[in-house]
């Protein structure tokens, strides 16, 4: 894919390439900060986990005020199918990072899961940030 388009990410701080994907993921941030009043310190993206023995990168985490993740965004470019397939990918990043939420979007689909002892149940509105 040759695209030359660049997006200022704020958390970041730097020009990233304006992929599918990335449109994806600034949105999401945009709409967590600006609806949810999610502070924009809170955020850390694309960082490298370990899943297993393998190292993968998640695209979004949100964490509490005591910075423990509080929420795993799992972002999709508006192509890609949000399905089991894409919430077995998340909640195999969360084993690690154990984010009390995870949410799912390719901005036209968003689904939204809550962690509890019983497993994941799947939740309809965004949770206040603690």
């Amino acid at each position: 894919m040759t695209n030359n388009q660049q997006i200022f990410d704020k958390i970041r701080r730097k020009y990233v390439a304006l992929t599918p994907e990335e449109e994806v993921r600034q949105h999401t941030v945009n709409i967590l900060n600006k609806n949810f009043n999610y502070p924009l310190t809170r955020f850390s993206l694309e960082a490298q986990i370990n899943v297993g023995q393998r190292k993968k990168r998640y695209d979004i985490i949100v964490r509490d005020s005591q910075g423990e993740p509080f929420m795993l965004v799992e972002c999709k470019a508006k192509s890609v199918e949000i399905n089991e397939k894409t919430f077995l990918q998340a909640s195999a990043y969360n084993l690690n990072l154990n984010a009390p939420y995870i949410l799912l979007t390719n901005s036209v689909t968003t689904l939204l899961f809550h962690k509890t002892p019983q497993g994941y149940i799947q939740q309809t509105t965004i949770p206040e940030l603690l």
